[in-house]
């Protein structure tokens, strides 16, 4: 496989032309100092980029913000960019993120995006970003087996209403024996979210039977 054909999960904040921040789990493509995101239509990160032509890449490993960010827990601490001059590896110039958005506060890392070019699609337009800031927060210490369970639980979770409920109960599953062996107190909480959306939604299919 083509390195550039790698997808990796992200947290993608942006905001509206009004100054309202969104934050969303999103697979990107890293391709040289640019990103890659297709984001589905209709998407509030698509309309934002689209509107205001940035964003953040957020690199986290607390996982409850990808849990949390598709069971309708999206108010997670952030920072303002350009706030403080960054002090982290990798950092721009003091004030080089001003007025370029937020970061997640428990990012090990963020990059600031610029819409640089956009092939349109009826269904997952292609937008490429150039890379303005890149600046780590924290050593990362790699991810364990749960993390890695609740990002795709929580993937799952997100295309509820695009894949049969059977094929996600199975999946997810497959992902408990990890969260059983290997999850902090972190991980059983995102899961535990994830969990009650998978059977909020059993339950609305068996009351519309």
């Amino acid at each position: 496989m083509d390195p550039a054909d790698v997808i990796f999960e992200v947290v993608l904040a942006t905001e509206s032309p009004e100054g309202r921040l969104h934050l969303a789990p999103m697979g990107v493509r890293y391709r040289g100092r640019q990103v890659v995101v297709m984001p589905f239509r209709p998407s509030t990160t698509l309309d934002n980029l689209l509107a205001t032509r940035h964003g953040v890449l957020n690199i986290v490993t607390d996982t409850r913000v990808f849990a949390g960010c598709v069971t309708g827990r999206r108010d997670w601490p952030t920072v303002a960019l350009g706030a403080h001059a960054p002090q982290a590896t990798g950092a721009a110039p003091p004030g080089a993120g001003a007025g370029r958005g937020h970061r997640l506060a428990c990012a090990l890392r963020h990059l600031v995006l610029q819409l640089a070019e956009v092939q349109d699609d009826a269904q997952r337009p292609v937008l490429t970003l150039d890379v303005l800031e890149d600046v780590t927060h924290a050593p990362f210490p790699g991810l364990n087996r749960a993390q890695a369970a609740v990002i795709e639980a929580a993937v799952l979770v997100s295309r509820l209403h695009l894949l049969p409920l059977a094929r996600i109960e199975q999946e997810m599953a497959i992902g408990q024996n990890a969260v059983d062996r290997t999850a902090s107190a972190a991980e059983h909480e995102a899961w535990g979210w994830l969990c009650e959306a998978v059977q909020r939604h059993r339950s609305r299919q068996e009351l519309a039977a």
